[in-house]
């Protein structure tokens, strides 16, 4: 793992990918970031993948493919949804049960924010930096966003905007993107005729 950290970091920093949050699972990895440009993501993604492979293969003596597929993504309106993308990422391993607190799974980035460990990795966005007008209030406050877990709809929506590449955050904003990119960001329903759109709230 501390090698695909350094990869990352490596190419987060050649692409300018802002690095908010992230978790490094046994079988997949989250990230939330902010990417300077269009392409900047996949950029980043398609050389910490072909990187990382080639060491893994190297190091465990086989050959061939260890992703399956391309890596999944959805776009999040911030102000909405930023936080709870960071409660559902740093949450990963206690959901998974290997660890009952966050603050006990050390590949995450959930130490940093709450608990104050540096990480040249970390890009501290803006609604965190919010959270209070010194680094210990910061971090008290973003404790406080763990004293729940992120369940029900919250859950669903975040994993499902994930999975199927859609829009995370209002009507306004997925409209808005739609507009811009000319990308179906929301998710059709089936039988309807060709254009017609359901909107998730």
């Amino acid at each position: 793992m501390k090698a695909y950290l350094t990869w990352l970091k490596q190419y987060a920093k050649k692409y300018d990918v802002a690095i908010h949050a992230w978790v490094l699972m046994t079988n997949h990895v989250h990230l939330l970031c902010t990417p300077s440009t269009a392409t900047a993501i996949s950029q980043m993604m398609q050389s910490l993948g072909r990187m990382y492979v080639l060491y893994f293969n190297r190091r465990y003596q086989r050959s061939g493919t260890l992703w399956e597929g391309r890596f999944k993504s959805c776009l999040i309106e911030s102000e909405a949804y930023f936080m709870q993308v960071c409660r559902y990422i740093e949450l990963n391993p206690v959901r998974a049960n290997m660890v009952s607190d966050p603050a006990d799974y050390s590949w995450s980035s959930y130490q940093c924010s709450a608990l104050g460990k540096r990480s040249s990795l970390q890009s501290e966005h803006e609604l965190y930096v919010r959270l209070g007008h010194s680094q210990t209030e910061r971090q008290q406050a973003y404790c406080a966003l763990f004293n729940n877990d992120i369940e029900g709809k919250q859950l669903n929506d975040i994993r499902q905007a994930t999975h199927k590449g859609l829009a995370l955050g209002s009507e306004q904003f997925k409209q808005e993107i739609e507009t811009l990119t000319g990308l179906r960001v929301t998710e059709s329903i089936r039988g309807r005729r060709e254009g017609w759109r359901k909107h998730i709230d």
